[in-house]
């Protein structure tokens, strides 16, 4: 969604992440970390990345897109320290067309997912934009030729299920049941729902490019997207005439809060990644959602109503389903757990 999972589609090769903690463990053998450590870094990464989105739609004053700028230079600055110390090629040849591509998309994603928090319910718009992981395995299977199954079938048709029910189409639900923004502003809300569901089409794609890339570090990734989206950000911010620099006071602390809680957000998702698989943490950034509707109802006294509720359990079910079995396939082939829930491995 925006780099809320950026860092899961980096690391997420189990190999990968073994290798890490391996050699983690050999340079510290006195030190063991508590085995739910990860678990618990993720969730506080989705409280970090909740709060963020809370900060895009409180700051009324400042375009979603120039916002998002200001989001990109903590993407940006702390890559670049990381890069020089470990003398990575910053522009690789044979990857630069990707590089560019990848940029572009999570770019456009992270735009779109920031205009969808300004002008949709806070919840609505982060279980829309949540549901990327499960379009990622469409789009693997066009694109990669990986397999889809009707597991994955199953998940994308909850994912949609829950989309429909936030958003509320007239054209399937009628004029007798409320659509997204029927209410007061239909065309600015109704906009904010295209731009999110818009938005995870956009990241799923970026993810299928984050597998192709995999093989460069993940600092070399983040300074080529950085540098890609400060220049497309201001760009558009000057085209729009939205370009400025926030009032003096709050705003200017808000930013400031934007790019801490951004970049400790994605320290604390890529560290997880690092002590625990893939699938555990992303069922443990569901929490994601969960902290959107808290603040939803804490800061903006927007009260969910029960088709959004209901939307949100199909989200959250797919993508804990998605979780989950990757944390099944990942257990040894003679494991006892395996076998009792081999229905999740085929």
């Amino acid at each position: 969604m925006d780099e809320r999972v950026e860092m899961q589609y980096l690391v997420q090769d189990d190999n990968l992440r073994d290798a890490h903690h391996s050699r983690f463990i050999e340079k510290s053998p006195k030190w063991k970390p508590n085995p739910y450590l990860g678990i618990i870094l993720a969730t506080v990464s989705s409280f970090f990345f909740s709060i963020c989105s809370v900060i895009v739609k409180w700051m009324v004053n400042v375009h979603p897109i120039e916002l998002a700028a200001y989001r990109f230079v903590g993407v940006l600055l702390p890559a670049i320290p990381i890069a020089v110390w470990r003398k990575e090629h910053l522009f690789p040849k044979g990857k630069r067309l990707m590089l560019i591509l990848r940029s572009f998309l999570g770019t456009t994603t992270l735009m779109l997912s920031f205009y969808a928090f300004r002008h949709m319910p806070l919840a609505d718009a982060s279980v829309i934009v949540f549901s990327v992981p499960v379009f990622v395995a469409v789009f693997a299977f066009v694109f990669l030729k990986e397999p889809c199954d009707a597991f994955s079938v199953l998940t994308i048709c909850l994912t949609l299920t829950g989309v429909l029910l936030i958003t509320r189409p007239i054209s399937i639900f009628g004029t007798s049941i409320p659509s997204l923004g029927s209410e007061d502003n239909i065309t600015t809300d109704l906009w904010g729902g295209v731009s999110a569901f818009t938005a995870t089409l956009f990241g799923a794609n970026a993810y299928i490019l984050l597998r192709v890339l995999k093989g460069l570090h993940f600092s070399v990734i983040m300074i080529n997207f950085g540098t890609f989206a400060l220049i497309e950000t201001f760009c558009i911010s000057w085209f729009l005439g939205v370009l400025c620099l926030p009032q003096c006071g709050p705003e200017r602390l808000l930013i400031l809060a934007l790019g801490i809680f951004s970049f400790g957000g994605q320290f604390l998702l890529t560290i997880s990644l690092q002590l625990e698989q893939a699938g555990p943490v992303s069922i443990a950034r569901s929490a994601d959602i969960v902290f959107a509707f808290i603040w939803q109802i804490l800061f903006f006294k927007e009260v969910p109503n029960i088709y959004s509720i209901l939307g949100a359990f199909f989200v959250i079910s797919s993508v804990i389903l998605i979780g989950f079995r990757k944390w099944v396939l990942t257990l040894p082939d003679n494991s006892a757990i395996k076998k009792t829930l081999q229905m999740f491995s085929k």
